[in-house]
């Protein structure tokens, strides 16, 4: 029943998207691969079930893929009703689609033909929205799957985040006192280089005045010397 099941809810037949939209207009929300169109009605899975990226990443349009609808409309096949109900009457709209009539026409047609079978308006309408909580069931239990994925791949890397934010925060820390400590013995050293020049400066000047004071005194004497010998004989 699933390949019954994905002619009558996806087809790629132009004149027959047309007719189920009602207009001449591409309808492409019932065609796999296309990009959906939420409106302020429709109710996205992502936002069912609370997801979102980060402010600095872009999630793309969505698409309704093959993956997902085989998985939905394998749902409504598992919980098909017995007797004639709404999956029935989507069968008999699916074989008057190509017809040359208008869309109140075929839905009268289609069920003028399920009215044999015992349907009625109130029915049909009763099974399709049973289909639609078969279907909501699913967007639940995949709201779960994804929360489950989105803590597995997104919460654990958001906490090593975390840590690694720390760790640079800390080395940074680390950073800065390390600056502090290289400027305070920067400071030190630098007033040590000062205080060994005035040192220096201090040692030689004291090393000239004696070296000059001796050379005074000696040069006298030597002088006496001379003298006593030029003198005294």
């Amino acid at each position: 029943m699933l390949k019954n099941l994905k002619k009558w809810f996806i087809v790629d037949d132009e004149e027959f998207k047309k007719k189920m939209s009602g207009d001449d207009s591409d309808n492409s929300d019932i065609v796999p691969e296309q990009k959906a169109k939420p409106t302020s009605t429709t109710r996205s899975t992502s936002s069912a079930s609370g997801s979102s990226t980060p402010s600095n990443a872009t999630a793309p349009s969505g698409k309704a893929s093959s993956k997902f609808t085989n998985i939905l409309l394998q749902a409504m096949e598992a919980n098909n009703l017995d007797g004639f109900d709404y999956l029935e009457y989507k069968n008999s709209l699916h074989n008057l689609a190509k017809m040359p009539m208008d869309e109140q026409t075929r839905y009268q047609s289609a069920f003028a033909a399920a009215s044999t079978m015992g349907a009625t308006p109130a029915k049909l309408v009763k099974t399709a929205n049973f289909y639609i909580d078969v279907l909501k069931k699913e967007e639940a239990k995949f709201a779960q799957a994804l929360a489950n994925q989105k803590d597995k791949q997104i919460g654990d890397k958001s906490q090593l985040i975390q840590q690694h934010d720390n760790l640079v925060k800390e080395k940074a820390k680390q950073i800065e006192r390390l600056k502090k400590e290289i400027a305070d013995h920067q400071a030190k050293s630098e007033q040590m280089k000062k205080s060994i020049s005035a040192a220096t400066v201090k040692v030689e000047t004291t090393k000239n005045n004696f070296v000059a004071s001796y050379n005074l005194v000696l040069s006298q004497i030597k002088r006496d010397i001379e003298n006593m010998k030029k003198y005294l004989k």
